[in-house]
């Protein structure tokens, strides 16, 4: 037997199972906890008449972290049927703990998810310490996986189907106090040593237990498959979940056959149900793209895989804000939210209260829902100081300018403030397309210059892009990453270019479908190639709410730019279209109330009929998975030329940045492990056939061409 769990029974007979993995920082079903577990078993059972109860604890900071992800991803299929027993092996042992007839409880110290909230639900009683940063769950979902070790079977029987859904299938996490009103838990702590007392206290006053599927006469909370209001709710889920994954992702789906078969069998019979789907999701390849790039890929970034080496963590206390529109609003929200003081500054003190009461109205929210205290909101309101007065910036260790994309605008401000900013200070703009290494002339050092790229609504976005100007100095970067952490969002790192990669690979997205729509494709069949494809919405609506006015801004500065540089910019027929659009038509997008779809003061926006009319021509069509491909061909090919020229330096990169910024497909992964799990041959070989039919937008850059000549993945 490993240490993995100690074994320590008191004077009361009440055995404590300390789960502690050596050589980790959290628990995880690994083979030494498998082996563990498994011997653990077998001991309580031979010892059955010498102990009282048992409670499951750990050493850690957390409870438990769930399955061995290093393990999972590496499963394929030839190996499925060695991994069905490997899943059957971690359920014995737990199954026999709980049927015993001693009562079982878990004493929940920390976040408890996917696996270790699995152990928790063998227990007959739960108990968690009421803190509100503790979470329980099944997040599995979220990886394209479903709880295989029990966790469905035991959650359906638990809460009954619809209850459950929720939590099994968008993989819901809650904190103590709402686990306890869903009746996940049973019972609140004030600490680790209340927690421990709690548990003792439950098993003395229960001494013999058993969980309430395993009493006769048991009957599925709100009623089971075949009881006709149940029936007939079910009978609409699959149609809403297609809705919802558009068919992209598999463990919805599963997790719904895997709860309703279940339900309807034993709970052996269930576990067993349970199993087979959890082995058909872990070895497909939706499964490891998500797994890749969602927790490996962003746990590197977020422990500073893309941060300068051999430089001290700061902590930024002032952050001046130039700009109150809607981007400075939204930054100085999420920079005050995370108890940061912040200046912000607009030509006038009413166009700064407005901003912000942009925050006041996003804490507002917050109160109603009971996410925070009003005593909470006022404190993070009252760090934000609205101001014309750049005096105010004096003392910022980071300024950072949100004024529109005017590169004269920008100097303006920047030569305003900066001359208040701390002696060690660090200058950001907030851009989207133009290069910082130009932006940073009008500053002093251009060394403390540095992009920082937010997305809007910055409140809901998590990513933030950072951009290196030629000059920018690592302490700089360093510092522009730390602060990204500190409010919570997800830094990836860019070299200078125009557009950085999210903006530049963003508007072949945009691009494409307006291309599609001025060859003569229909609107609507476009706007679904891309929902189907795993965008979150159809090209003609995000240029909607870009709007078309500031989309031909971008394009009119780029050229111009292009020119002074002896470069030319030809005009697109997405260009082309926009123009009609513009000139012709009058439709400018969202804000103005009609662009590609029209915007009715009641009901839902529709696609504007004169689309039809002026620009679709019924002999021309193409398949759907043409028109998918070319969707999702025409971003992971500027990512790869990004990553060609440079502005990328990291696959992790590309691919979270890929997916937070804008939207890439998250099935895949991301947009360069498309590429992978295409096949990079084989990616390169469609892209020659794009090429050909659509246009050389879809050409292979020579990084593509010498990976798939080695037949090597990017990495």
């Amino acid at each position: 037997m490993t240490d993995a769990i100690r074994f320590e029974k008191d004077a009361d007979n009440i055995v404590t199972l300390t789960m502690d993995m050596p050589g980790q920082s959290a628990n995880t079903m690994n083979a030494d906890f498998r082996e563990a577990i498994l011997a653990i078993a077998d001991r309580i059972e031979a010892e059955i008449d010498s102990i009282s109860g048992v409670i499951y604890a750990s050493a850690k900071s957390t409870f438990f972290a769930g399955g061995d992800l290093k393990e999972l991803i590496q499963v394929e299929k030839e190996n499925a049927a060695e991994f069905f027993q490997m899943v059957e092996k971690i359920k014995a042992p737990l199954r026999k703990i709980e049927t015993q007839g001693i009562p079982v409880v878990a004493a929940i110290n920390g976040a408890a998810l996917g696996g270790g909230f699995e152990i928790c639900l063998a227990s007959h009683h739960r108990i968690a310490i009421n803190n509100p940063k503790l979470k329980v769950g099944l997040p599995e979902v979220t990886l394209g996986l479903l709880p295989g070790g029990g966790g469905v079977a035991r959650m359906v029987r638990l809460l009954g189907l619809e209850a459950a859904f929720p939590f099994l299938m968008e993989g819901k996490q809650v904190n103590p106090e709402k686990a306890l009103k869903a009746g996940l838990i049973h019972e609140l702590a004030d600490d680790a040593n209340d927690l421990i007392t709690k548990a003792k206290t439950w098993i003395k006053a229960n001494p013999k237990s058993t969980q309430p599927w395993d009493v006769k006469g048991y009957k599925l909370p709100g009623g089971a498959p075949s009881h006709p209001a149940v029936a007939q709710k079910l009978a609409i889920v699959p149609s809403i979940l297609r809705q919802k994954t558009k068919g992209c992702y598999p463990a919805p789906e599963k997790i719904l056959a895997a709860a309703v078969e279940g339900a309807q069998v034993t709970f052996d019979e269930a576990c067993t149900i349970e199993s087979r789907y959890f082995v058909e999701l872990t070895t497909s390849q939706i499964a490891k793209n998500m797994i890749g790039t969602f927790w490996f890929q962003l746990n590197e970034i977020k422990a500073g895989g893309s941060r300068p080496n051999g430089i001290d963590a700061y902590t930024t206390k002032k952050v001046g804000v130039l700009g109150a529109g809607m981007m400075g609003a939204g930054i100085a929200y999420s920079t005050a939210m995370s108890g940061i003081e912040v200046v912000l500054k607009d030509i006038s003190v009413e166009a700064a209260e407005k901003g912000k009461a942009y925050s006041e109205g996003l804490l507002k929210k917050r109160v109603s829902r009971k996410q925070m205290t009003q005593e909470k909101a006022d404190s993070v309101l009252a760090l934000i100081k609205p101001t014309a007065n750049a005096e105010d910036l004096d003392g910022c260790d980071l300024i950072i300018e949100a004024v529109f994309e005017n590169r004269d605008l920008k100097a303006k401000v920047t030569q305003e403030a900066e001359q208040f900013m701390a002696k060690d200070g660090v200058f950001a703009s907030n851009t989207s397309t133009l290069p910082i290494t130009g932006l940073a002339t009008a500053a002093k050092d251009a060394q403390k210059f540095i992009g920082l790229h937010f997305f809007s609504p910055v409140d809901k976005m998590p990513l933030v892009e950072i951009i290196k100007g030629e000059q920018t100095s690592d302490e700089t970067l360093a510092r522009a990453f730390d602060y990204v952490l500190q409010i919570n969002k997800t830094p990836i790192v860019v070299n200078d270019s125009r557009g950085f990669f999210t903006s530049r690979t963003f508007g072949t997205f945009v691009g494409e479908g307006l291309t599609m729509l001025s060859e003569g494709i229909h609107p609507q069949f476009i706007e679904s190639a891309a929902l189907q494809a795993g965008m979150p919405i159809g090209p003609l609506a995000v240029q909607d709410e870009v709007s078309m006015t500031l989309s031909r801004k971008v394009v009119d500065q780029t050229r111009l730019d292009l020119q002074a540089e002896g470069k030319d910019l030809p005009v697109t027929p997405a260009e082309e279209l926009t123009n009609k659009m513009l000139d012709e038509f009058k439709r400018e997008g969202k804000a103005a109330g009609a662009g590609f779809y029209d915007y009715p003061e009641k009901g839902k926006k529709k696609l504007w009929a004169g689309l039809t009319e002026h620009f679709v021509k019924p002999e021309v069509s193409i398949s759907l998975e043409d028109a998918k491909e070319r969707i999702l061909f025409r971003q992971a090919i500027e990512t790869l030329r990004c990553f060609e020229e440079g502005v990328l330096t990291s696959v992790r990169d590309a691919n979270i940045g890929s997916i937070f910024g804008i939207g890439f497909a998250p099935w895949t992964g991301g947009a360069i492990q498309y590429v992978n799990q295409y096949g990079v041959r084989e990616f390169y070989q469609r892209s020659k056939q794009l090429t050909e039919q659509y246009g050389e937008r879809f050409e292979p850059p020579a990084i593509l061409v010498e990976h798939a000549e080695k037949d090597a993945l990017f990495k």
